[in-house]
């Protein structure tokens, strides 16, 4: 039979187990302790909305002038974030996307040609895979080591190197291990040759200083550097649907013109969003502090709750997850489903993420507190039992 559709489209699309256990459960009617949750605007938080809803209400959104790169004034409103973190950016290196997701497939037409390979880390963002293959990309896994904190293995790293190598990708903070890059994390990575993309759109979200800590690779740099982030997470605000790339390092200003083609043939970033964007970063302060203090108050919870347990919950030093490790008795996969169908929590195990052994679970610290505190105390409960 002839071939309709595109091979990149050949995924399962078959719900997991734990998918088809929770619709039943809701068919069921029964109230579900939600420790997944990672929408902020259904996490409960209070949205300066009026500033919000008057900030889109711009007139000059009515008229249409695109610009490949984004409104000069938008891309200024983005310069002017980084200065408020103490970095002096020109809105000439930022080009602005609809979102992160978005920015990678950019950046991977940019940087590779069909059948080329980037490295991305390992347990990390689910979603690589799918963007890779859009572009008719490999991705290649490289192992983040957890030892009390979590850290880049580089002797891995080195050996999924291939002459179709064309990028490595960090996610700084990653998601879901809250681990940061490091300063000599950092200066290893800039011998390997190879451009930088580096995810950074929960980097405002650190639970605690750290001088070792490279919070952003936007600044200069001797490696071709690719910095991501966006609305989604900033201003906790994944519907306005605006991200940027920050390009530095050699051959930044070529990297920015070969960005400046793809974006020109999409102009898919919206306009009033654009006229919007001074009036949005200057209003999720608020709502970045909101997210703060709710993650840091759950993982503090957490930490306290699982001392002493069966349970033990890794290191975490920012973004918006915490990984829990529970005792081995059972696979990932049998802890979801049981506590799903035993307790009524809902929790994401381990291999969603690409973690390499057994038994992790993962929680969004980003999940209302009174949630947060009952899910886990059924989770540590129901750890003790079977156990």
């Amino acid at each position: 039979m002839m071939r309709v559709f595109s091979s990149r489209l050949q995924w399962d699309s078959q719900p997991n187990p734990l998918s088809l256990l929770l619709a039943e459960k809701r068919r069921s009617g029964a109230a579900i302790l939600d420790l997944t949750e990672s929408n902020p605007t259904r996490a409960g938080l209070d949205y300066p909305g009026d500033e919000l809803l008057a900030a889109l209400a711009d007139p000059r959104a009515l008229r249409y002038d695109p610009d490949p790169r984004g409104l000069l004034a938008a891309r200024e409103a983005v310069s002017e974030y980084y200065a408020q973190r103490g970095m002096e950016l020109p809105a000439s290196r930022i080009l602005l996307t609809a979102s992160t997701s978005e920015a990678y497939s950019y950046l991977f037409k940019l940087l590779a040609d069909p059948g080329d390979e980037i490295l991305v880390p390992r347990p990390s963002y689910p979603l690589f895979d799918y963007l890779a293959a859009m572009e008719s990309v490999s991705v290649r896994q490289y192992p983040l080591r957890h030892d009390g904190v979590w850290h880049i293995d580089f002797g891995a790293l080195a050996n999924a190197i291939t002459p179709r190598t064309r990028a490595i990708v960090v996610v700084n903070p990653n998601n879901p291990t809250g681990s940061y890059l490091k300063r000599s994390e950092w200066e290893r990575l800039r011998t390997f040759g190879l451009p930088i993309l580096s995810d950074e759109v929960f980097s405002d979200f650190a639970f605690a200083p750290d001088s070792d800590r490279v919070a952003t690779l936007a600044g200069p740099s001797d490696a071709l550097t690719f910095s991501m982030s966006g609305l989604s997470k900033i201003a906790g605000l994944p519907q306005m649907k605006l991200g940027w790339i920050v390009a530095g390092g050699p051959d930044h200003a070529a990297a920015l013109e070969g960005l400046e083609w793809i974006a020109d043939t999409f102009l898919s970033v919206a306009t009033p969003v654009q006229w919007a964007l001074p009036r949005i970063l200057e209003a999720s302060a608020t709502v970045q502090e909101q997210i703060r203090r709710r993650t840091r108050t759950n993982l503090e919870h957490l930490i306290e709750c699982s001392s002493g347990s069966a349970c033990r919950c890794l290191h975490a030093e920012g973004g918006w997850y915490a990984v829990l490790e529970v005792p081995r008795i059972r696979s990932e996969e049998e802890w979801a489903l049981g506590l799903l169908d035993a307790s009524d929590v809902l929790v994401q195990p381990g291999y969603f993420y690409d973690f390499e052994a057994e038994a992790f679970l993962v929680l969004s610290l980003l999940t209302p507190p009174t949630i947060f505190v009952e899910g886990l105390r059924r989770i540590l409960d129901s750890a003790l039992r079977w156990s």
